[in-house]
C-alpha cells in the first residue's frame, strides 16, 4: 500500500491514513460487518469489532 512510495506519489485517498491502513470511522454497521467477515488478520478483526460496539453504543 504506502510501501516505496513518498509523498509526492502517493494518491489521497481519505479511506487510507498515511500509512496505508484503513480508516474505520465513517463506515456504516453494514459495512463494518462485512468488512469484519473477510478479514484474516486478529488485530484487524479486534480494531473492527471495537469500532461496530461503538457505533451500537451511540446509536442506541
Amino acid at each position: 500500500m504506502a510501501v516505496n512510495q513518498n509523498q509526492k506519489n502517493r494518491k489521497s485517498n481519505s479511506m487510507l491514513t498515511k500509512t496505508g491502513k484503513t480508516r474505520l470511522g465513517p463506515l456504516n454497521a453494514a459495512q463494518l460487518t462485512k468488512l469484519l467477515g473477510t478479514s484474516t488478520k486478529p488485530k484487524e478483526k479486534d480494531k473492527i469489532q471495537r469500532a461496530l460496539n461503538k457505533l451500537n453504543i451511540t446509536a442506541a
